[in-house]
């Protein structure tokens, strides 16, 4: 095949780290854009903007899986890293067509999908683990980096030249894959000609979700997943703006923010959660990061000065445990053909998730009306910021509604999780969803109904 090599897993994390290192770039100069391009509705055209990309995402996963099974792997990473980072450049030639091209590209934001694909092809199921695992660090250590690096290049050199930086990065992503990248799926998997049918039920995003009813086991893990992951959506899509606009961090204060939540998550991720996973079990492991979950988004809703959201940010990375547990109970409790099933619904929720958050967060923003009074002004030569002047018309009671609102959505799920077994068999009636994933034509192919951070749940046990 052409490219460089055989395929390995370090074509894939080449490929998602520089795609996610050229955004992670903009991360400071972005949440200035937004600002000025909607200064009235900034909260509500944010939520706007990623939840339309996230449903995109959802609704067009399955079928460019599909078609990647049936294509090749390079040809759908090539498409799906171009479409990506295409909006980059307009963010200083036309900031309106930033955006919408941000949304646009929805339909194509799902690099992540393509890769697992790419890995799951080379790897044996043994290996599986490690290789999902290298690509999630990759992705992480990325925006652990790029932010800082960002804003230090903006405050010293102008946002154009961060701007410039990324788009160069993104065309040396895409070089890559076009030279270096192989082929990773079988020549023989492929038919002869590109006329292959892709049937509906592939293409389907709900298939995962229809399935969710038909055990109760299931349908408490599935609410609980839904219920902690949908303010978890939101919260990301606008808690840098939240921090930049509202709080008055700094572009660095906000890039540090993200460095040291990343460093503690992975740390949390890791260290303690096997440490709390053999101590104290699975099941009590969720409640706990649950626990976490909610105590951080009420300090996020009720905090009012800097200091409380980096201490709130400190529990969030504790908070970060209860995915990798719930995903450590379903590949435990479910027999073996049932794995895929389960963990294509839990997926596909986040995936719906994606969609939903950003947009709820934004709406709840503005019925609150948390909006500013007038731009900030720029940093000081000697890199602080110079005092600000915010209007919050809820700031003495709830700075932070939409963070209220969530820590209320993850007690409820916390309440569910409370019914769900330590130990039990999950049995879900999966012959049409082993004819789905047969006609696919290859068993390696994960196929995930959204993009998601985390890796596939497939044969990872925590």
């Amino acid at each position: 095949p052409q490219g460089i090599g055989s395929p390995s897993v370090y074509h894939a994390v080449i490929v998602i780290f520089l795609e996610f290192f050229a955004w992670g770039l903009l991360t400071a100069p972005t949440l200035v854009v937004l600002h000025e391009t909607f200064p009235k509705h900034t909260f509500l055209m944010n939520g706007l903007i990623q939840g339309v990309k996230g449903l995109l995402s959802f609704l067009s996963a399955p079928l460019i899986g599909a078609l990647s099974d049936v294509w090749g792997r390079k040809s759908f990473l090539l498409l799906t890293v171009f479409f990506t980072c295409a909006p980059i450049p307009l963010m200083k030639i036309s900031p309106w067509w930033y955006f919408a091209v941000i949304s646009v590209s929805g339909v194509f934001a799902v690099t992540f999908s393509v890769v697992f694909a790419y890995v799951a092809d080379i790897t044996q199921e043994h290996e599986r683990s490690m290789a999902y695992g290298l690509v999630s660090a990759t992705f992480a250590a990325s925006l652990v980096t790029s932010p800082a690096i960002g804003a230090y290049l903006g405050r010293v050199y102008g946002d154009s030249l961060v701007v410039v930086l990324a788009t160069a990065i993104a065309l040396l992503d895409i070089c890559f894959i076009l030279v270096a990248v192989p082929e990773s799926l079988p020549e023989k998997m492929r038919p002869a000609s590109w006329g292959a049918p892709i049937s509906w039920e592939q293409a389907d995003p709900f298939a995962s979700l229809k399935k969710v009813g038909q055990d109760s086991i299931v349908l408490l893990i599935c609410i609980t997943v839904f219920l902690s992951y949908l303010p978890e959506a939101g919260q990301y899509s606008s808690f840098f703006l939240y921090l930049r606009q509202i709080m008055g961090f700094s572009s660095e204060s906000v890039a540090a923010f993200i460095a040291v939540l990343g460093i503690l998550s992975i740390i949390a991720q890791t260290i303690v959660l096997s440490l709390l996973m053999r101590s104290i079990g699975n099941k009590n492991t969720i409640l706990l990061g649950l626990g976490f979950q909610i105590l951080q988004l009420a300090w996020y809703g009720f905090g009012s000065e800097p200091w409380m959201m980096w201490a709130a940010g400190a529990v969030a990375a504790m908070s970060s445990i209860t995915f990798p547990a719930v995903s450590a109970l379903v590949s435990r409790t479910a027999d073996a053909d049932q794995q895929g099933v389960v963990q294509g619904m839990i997926t596909g929720i986040r995936g719906l998730c994606n969609g939903l958050g950003p947009a709820l967060y934004g709406f709840i923003f503005y019925i609150f009306h948390v909006e500013l009074n007038e731009l900030p002004m720029p940093e000081s030569p000697s890199g602080g910021s110079v005092v600000t002047q915010y209007h919050l018309q809820q700031n003495s009671i709830i700075p932070g509604p939409p963070f209220l609102f969530g820590a209320c959505s993850v007690l409820l799920a916390l309440l569910v999780a409370l019914f769900i077994p330590e130990h039990t068999n999950l049995n879900v009636r999966s012959s049409n969803w082993k004819k789905h994933c047969g006609s696919h034509g290859h068993p390696h192919s994960p196929q995930a109904p959204g993009e998601a951070k985390e890796p596939l749940l497939q044969d990872t046990n925590v």
